[in-house]
């Protein structure tokens, strides 16, 4: 589908400009932290409250807990024996059970949940009803963030719309050209973060949140290149394709204009991963509260406006390129004044290396994100083949269900920030409860969109349009909808927990075959083989997501959540090593380390 009905649409969103964490008062003084039952934290330890700058932990201090309970501290011979799959390697980490330390604590979300190492042994019923009341939290924002940022797109469609329907043409076909060989892999590229950024965070090493940060914007503004080439030969490329020559111009003129906010979009997409890592989850919803306004009035006014303002067609995408840089501007704002100094790692050339994993990550999630968009392009495409009353009626059943997985998508990123923080943390056993607890809050939401579309489904076309056809073909169509919705959200919140866990290949495979090994060749072979239309189409789309659905599902309850708390200790333990020997080769760095310090 077109950008303007992006199933995994919306323009990213926000940034910040964080200072550094230093020493440890402990490290400070060489004294290691002796064996001793845990603590509770005080409301002084709280790191909301007072935060004091520190390094990552040494591995001289780290220590292990007197009561883990996270399997057991098998040798590195006996964790390979066993394929590293069953318990924790002696690493010598922090565990749930360790103290907070005051001076400072460990950087964390708060939870007061988190808070009672009591908590990990309560039963699964007791973990689910926390853990719903948790996530429900996280996503209440990101849902009002997503609803916001969807008017960016449709209020440039609409103010255009009314121009001609050339024009209208012309943004339709010059944003899902931007959708396919831009957003949706900048999209793909920015998923590395929900792996590492949230475990990073409640790791013992919260600065590498700012150095991911800082490496993913080295990989994402490389990428930026053959899109800027891309977009400005954008005409001579659409022509090529066969389209018309006046609606290839008008895409072409969108394209340059709107590549103006392209590095800010990328920027966006790592920033908001950045925000929300650290739960600061309202952050997005109060900056785009303010933009998506203020991006209304742009529209109107360099579109339809009083001269010298009045822009018409390029006014369009300039108002959504100058959204997308007021929203960085704005984040970097907030970022630095009305945000604790915490996550932020000094611009350094370790921002340079390490970017391997994040490409790896990347180029996988860019496999799971942007199959699926590009899949829903092609099926518009086969639509339009159908006619004009069938292109209609897959213009309103796509505005639908895009609308409606805006909340099971809310629900994927904060279980993927949430499942991340807790793998940060070694609290196996939670992490799966909540990746359980997600799954099931989906299909609830599911089955209340999907009762929602099958009790006004002969009423559902007018909200769009008023064509007895497409009012006919979308009631007919609906109930099928309706049971799409169910798997479209499990899919969804699935996809959140794979990227959770740095599996963004499997969700790739995932995606790839559902969608162009099976879904769309049967809905294209019911479609005009056996001549069912656009009923076929969504039967091949359903079907994708039912296959998507079920295997995610089997492998999210599946998981060896121990295995995952290890690969996230194993990639902290990489990044120390990786700083200790930048050190050892430039010795300015320490010098500059002990002036950070004061």
């Amino acid at each position: 589908m077109s950008s303007t009905y992006a199933h995994y649409q919306g323009p990213s969103s926000l940034p910040s400009d964080y200072a550094i964490l230093s020493r440890l008062g402990l490290q400070e003084n060489h004294t290691p932290i002796p064996d001793e039952e845990p603590s509770a934290p005080t409301e002084d330890s709280d790191s909301s409250r007072h935060v004091t700058r520190r390094e990552s932990f040494n591995n001289a201090y780290y220590y292990r807990p007197l009561k883990p309970s996270i399997g057991t501290y098998p040798t590195e011979g006996q964790i390979e024996a066993a394929d590293r799959t069953a318990t924790l390697p002696s690493l010598g980490l922090p565990t749930e059970t360790t103290p907070l330390l005051s001076n400072p604590p460990i950087p964390r979300i708060e939870e007061p949940i988190d808070r009672n190492p009591a908590a990990d042994a309560e039963s699964k019923i007791s973990m689910f009803w926390e853990e719903l009341w948790i996530l429900t939290k996280y996503a209440l924002p990101v849902f009002g963030t997503h609803v916001l940022e969807y008017s960016l797109v449709i209020a440039s469609v609409v103010s255009i719309g009314h121009l001609s329907t050339t024009a209208l043409a012309a943004i339709s076909l010059g944003s899902m050209t931007a959708s396919v060989s831009g957003f949706s892999i900048l999209q793909g590229f920015a998923s590395a973060l929900d792996t590492l950024l949230p475990s990073a965070w409640t790791s013992p090493q919260p600065q590498l949140v700012g150095l991911w940060a800082q490496r993913m914007t080295v990989v994402m503004f490389t990428s930026l290149i053959p899109m800027f080439l891309i977009w400005f030969n954008a005409e001579a490329i659409l022509l090529f394709l066969k389209q018309d020559p006046e609606v290839a111009h008008l895409a072409g003129v969108y394209l340059r204009w709107v590549s103006l906010g392209l590095p800010a979009y990328a920027f966006n997409c790592i920033s908001r991963r950045y925000f929300q890592s650290q739960g600061l989850f309202t952050v997005p919803t109060r900056i785009v509260f303010i933009v998506a306004p203020a991006n209304v009035l742009l529209n109107w006014l360099l579109v339809w406006g009083p001269k010298p303002f009045g822009l018409g067609f390029i006014g369009a995408p300039l108002a959504t390129a100058i959204s997308f840089n007021f929203i960085s501007l704005s984040s970097i704002i907030y970022g630095i004044f009305f945000t604790p100094a915490t996550a932020w790692y000094p611009i350094s050339r370790r921002m340079f290396t390490g970017l391997g994993v994040l490409v790896n990550l990347g180029l996988s999630g860019v496999g799971q994100t942007a199959s699926e968009w590009w899949a829903w392009e092609l099926v518009t495409l086969a639509a339009s083949l159908l006619g004009p009353v069938a292109l209609a009626t897959q213009s309103v059943l796509l505005v639908s269900a895009s609308t409606t997985y805006q909340a099971p998508f809310a629900l994927s990123v904060a279980t993927a920030v949430r499942i991340g923080n807790l793998l940060g943390e070694q609290k196996a056993k939670r992490a799966a409860a909540a990746a359980s607890t997600s799954i099931v809050m989906a299909f609830i939401i599911a089955l209340f969109t999907s009762t929602l579309f099958l009790v006004f489904r002969k009423q559902w076309a007018y909200i769009f349009n008023n064509d007895p056809e497409v009012v006919e073909l979308v009631a007919s169509i609906i109930p099928l909808v309706a049971l799409f919705q169910v798997f479209d959200g499990i899919s969804g919140v699935t996809g959140g927990i794979l990227r959770a866990q740095g599996k963004q290949f499997l969700g790739a495979l995932l995606n790839l075959s559902a969608y162009y090994i099976f879904g769309i060749p049967l809905g294209i072979y019911l479609a005009f083989s056996h001549h069912y239309g656009l009923h076929g189409l969504w039967v091949g789309l359903t079907f994708s997501l039912v296959y998507c659905a079920v295997i995610g599902t089997w492998v999210c309850l599946r998981s060896n959540w121990d295995r995952q708390v290890y690969k996230v200790m194993q990639r902290l333990k990489e990044e120390d090593k990786r700083r200790v020997e930048d050190e050892t080769l430039d010795p300015a760095a320490e010098m500059e380390r002990g002036l950070l310090d004061g």
